[in-house]
């Protein structure tokens, strides 16, 4: 690992102490393995029911986070189009005024020439060079008048359209404010049943909940390490890279908030995409579209800045630092973090610079 690298993950580890990252050049990031608690008043199985249950009730609410986001992003895109297309109606109206104007000009000279058209006071003509002279004015006339006409019809008709679309786009707009009320009600709604079964423990259960929590991330991050992937794994940071790392560690310590994107709180994909956005690269701002729509990496080829997505839908990514470790925001009731990058079920690896 290089010198820059190993800083970034330092100045990580020096900010959040409750994490080991590895001193010395070779050894990877590893949680601290639990100390055992005493004479338990409820057993360590229903604890651990108790901590899969809160497992389940916060993924249910980092989904809907998901849905909530990809409906506020949908919302802006919509808003940004109704005002496109706004605009647009408002210039077409004022291009078939103009056109209406011009083509009530050609009918009022018409008058003032007595009502016969030019072709009539063409034939009335003694001059033959008038005459001839006249053919051509008459035929750029009929060309003109074509022209005004069709040109007067296509307005019509785009004007026609762009209503047509802006109604769309508000009915899109009306529907994406229902599926965001539907999301932030069952964020919300898995949140409170979450808190409320962590209310119900004592102090001390509390605290041998939290021991299970970092037993079951240090188990799977032990797992993930023993398979000797680290060996494997040798990419170096690239400049917007290192920039977003740098952007990642200076939020540890900041609260986990559901739909937030700094600067004072942020949501899991709300942190990688302002770390990415800090360091020139736009991102979507959703787990899953980061899915979808980045560079899909081998995590052999992995490297720090890349972003890990984790679960099988998609629902949770963080930002690989280096040496096996992560930078992410975790749930509610969790900070900006540094975990072990295997301590949860990695779908794959995305890469933003790509």
């Amino acid at each position: 690992m290089g010198s820059g690298k190993r800083g970034l993950v330092a100045a990580a580890v020096t900010v959040v102490c409750a994490v080991t990252v590895l001193g010395v050049p070779g050894t990877a990031f590893a949680a601290p393995t639990p100390t055992p608690s005493a004479s338990p008043s409820v057993s360590n199985n229903d604890l651990e029911a108790v901590r899969k249950k809160l497992d389940k009730l916060y993924h249910s609410a980092a989904v809907a986070t998901d849905e909530y986001n990809a409906a506020e992003e949908a919302a802006k895109t919509q808003s940004a189009q109704i005002v496109a297309l706004a605009k647009k109606i408002v210039e077409g109206q004022e291009k078939l005024a103009d056109l209406k104007k011009r083509a009530g000009a050609a009918a009022a000279a018409q008058y003032r020439s007595g009502g016969l058209p030019d072709e009539a006071h063409l034939l009335l003509s003694d001059d033959p060079q008038a005459f001839l002279d006249g053919t051509g004015r008459v035929l750029q006339g009929q060309r003109a008048t074509k022209g005004l006409l069709a040109e007067m019809t296509r307005t019509q008709q785009d004007l026609e359209q762009y209503a047509k679309d802006a109604s769309a786009q508000w009915r899109k707009l009306e529907d994406g404010r229902k599926a965001k009320a539907a999301a932030k009600k069952k964020i919300e709604k898995q949140i409170a049943a979450a808190e409320k079964l962590e209310s119900q423990l004592e102090e001390e259960e509390k605290e041998r909940l939290a021991e299970l929590e970092a037993e079951a991330a240090h188990k799977a991050q032990t797992a993930w390490l023993d398979s000797g992937i680290l060996k494997d794994i040798k990419g170096e940071a690239s400049e917007k890279g290192r920039k977003a790392i740098e952007y990642a560690t200076a939020q540890l310590g900041k609260p986990y908030e559901w739909g937030a994107e700094g600067p004072k709180t942020y949501d899991c994909s709300g942190l990688t995409s302002e770390a990415w956005a800090s360091a020139g690269s736009g991102i979507p701002r959703t787990s899953q579209e980061q899915w979808k729509q980045l560079k899909r990496i081998d995590i052999e080829d992995m490297r720090p800045g890349d972003l890990i997505i984790y679960n099988d839908d998609a629902s949770h990514v963080a930002l690989y630092v280096g040496d096996g470790a992560i930078i992410h925001a975790p749930r509610p009731g969790r900070t900006v973090t540094v975990a072990g990058a295997g301590s949860m079920p990695i779908l794959g690896v995305v890469r933003p610079d790509a």
